[in-house]
This record gives structure tokens, C-alpha cells and sequence, in this order.
């Protein structure tokens, strides 16, 4: 008699675990639609704001040097200094706008995945780079780069910056960079490295971070701080992952990890 009356309690409690479990799964996909929302929102504000950005800029920009061509004698040296100043904030805040439109852009799902020789971008890369390697008198080691899946506009543009900041950021020395890749059982492992100045511990984190860190390596330099942030969005938007691993005064390793095969276009 007890056992008939715990079978129905039983089947009530499981009908009630199912219940919940179905209204937490819900709970749970309304929340990712609508965070989904929220960051298509945020992409497609700051593709609008920095697009609208840019006429006012290039107004402001072309109008100081046009001041300065056209009143330049009648400028002392002060005022000629301080419309160096304005120009050259111009400049960099075009920047930063372009590496938010950038930014912005990955969001978008801009173009198609599909197999992408990393090898053939690598050839582009250092085409397009080549008189500025001259200039530097960099070395330029690299191994055989496996092929990947993805979107091949924005690999180039993560692999393209990688290059550029280890152009960028060197010692006394000119800069020698290597660029290699492995195909592992899960995908594909990508390492650029170089021989600069490195980047402290605390650092190392803050520098894929929108503006997290103008000048990571100390060296005076400053970029627009979208670089690495637009590496790590697109490294993630391919399934994969960027790390660096860094000493200072002894270079850089950036990691990158990207898929093999298609799985779902992110």
C-alpha cells in the first residue's frame, strides 16, 4: 500500500524537475537572444557612429593644414607648434575611428567563411610590407602555415597586424620576426614572435582591450589601441584564441589558435 501511494509522488516530483529544467532552458535561450540583441545594437552603433565620424574629422584636419599653408608666415612658431598638435590629433583620432569601423565590422559577419591558405596570405602580407621591411633592414623567418577555415579578409587582417606590431615595437637592433604554424588534432596553432622589448606581466592582458594600452612595450611608440583587440574578436569570432607569452627585454610569442573544418559561422 505505501509503495502505491510513493509511485505517484515520485512521478509528481520527476514531472516537476522536468518542468523546471524546461523553464530554466528557456529562462536561459531568452537571455542569450536577447544579449545577442543587445551586442548586434552596440555593433551597429559604433559602425554608425564611427562611419558618421569621419566627414567632420576630415573637415577639422583639412581645414588646420589648409590654415597652416595659407597663414604660415604670418604664424609664429608657437602657433605654427599648436597646429601640430591639432593636426596630429586629428590623425589619430582617424585612427582610431578606422580600427572601430574595423572593430565593428567583424561583428557584422562581413564576408564568407571558407578553406583559406594561410601560407598565400602570409605572401601578401610581406608583399604589401616589403619596403618597410627594407627600410628596417628586418629579418623575416617563416615556417610552412597549414591551411585553416575561415574568413579570409579578417585572418589576413589578424595575421597582417601581428606582423605590424612586431615591426613596430623594437629594440636597438632591427627587428626579427618569425612566423610559424602547426596543425594539432583540434585545429590549427599560429606563433609570431619577435625579438623587442617585450611586454610586463601586467600588461599582457590590458593589451587586447579596446584602448586598453597605447604603448604596451614602453617603447614611446603609440598606436590606436584597436590592433590587438581586433585580433582577439576575430580570433574568437573562428573558434579559436590569443594569448602572448612575454618577458621583458626578451620578445614576444603571440599564440593563436584557429578551427580546422566548419562548425557553425560565429
Amino acid at each position: 500500500m505505501d509503495a502505491n501511494r510513493e509511485a505517484p509522488e515520485r512521478i509528481l516530483l520527476a514531472i516537476n524537475d522536468i518542468t523546471e529544467q524546461r523553464t530554466l532552458e528557456e529562462t536561459l535561450r531568452q537571455r542569450a537572444r536577447e544579449l545577442a540583441r543587445s551586442n548586434e545594437d552596440l555593433e551597429q552603433f559604433a559602425y554608425a557612429a564611427s562611419h558618421d565620424l569621419q566627414e567632420p574629422l576630415r573637415m577639422v584636419s583639412s581645414y588646420l593644414q589648409l590654415l597652416e599653408r595659407r597663414y604660415k608666415e604670418d604664424l609664429d612658431e608657437t602657433a605654427q607648434e599648436f597646429i601640430g598638435y591639432a593636426v596630429d590629433g586629428a590623425e589619430r583620432m582617424k585612427a582610431l575611428i578606422n580600427g572601430l569601423l574595423q572593430y565593428s565590422r567583424v561583428g557584422r559577419k562581413e564576408g564568407e567563411f571558407g578553406e583559406v591558405g594561410l601560407g598565400e596570405v602570409l605572401d601578401e602580407i610581406l608583399s604589401d610590407l616589403e619596403r618597410r621591411i627594407h627600410e628596417l633592414d628586418a629579418t623575416i623567418e617563416r615556417g610552412s602555415l597549414p591551411q585553416v577555415y575561415g574568413n579570409r579578409d579578417q585572418l589576413r587582417r589578424l595575421l597582417q597586424n601581428l606582423v605590424e606590431n612586431a615591426l613596430t615595437y623594437h629594440g636597438e637592433e632591427p627587428p626579427w620576426v618569425s612566423v610559424s604554424g602547426t596543425q594539432e588534432e583540434e585545429g590549427v596553432h599560429l606563433v609570431v614572435r619577435d625579438d623587442g622589448p617585450g611586454i610586463p606581466p601586467e600588461g599582457e592582458e590590458k593589451i587586447f582591450q579596446i584602448f586598453g594600452q597605447l604603448d604596451p612595450h614602453g617603447t614611446g611608440q603609440e598606436g590606436s589601441g584597436m590592433g590587438l583587440a581586433l585580433c582577439k574578436k576575430i580570433a574568437n569570432r573562428h573558434d579559436g584564441q590569443i594569448w602572448v607569452e612575454s618577458e621583458p627585454e626578451e620578445g614576444c610569442a603571440f599564440h593563436v589558435t584557429l578551427r580546422l573544418s566548419p562548425t557553425t559561422d560565429a
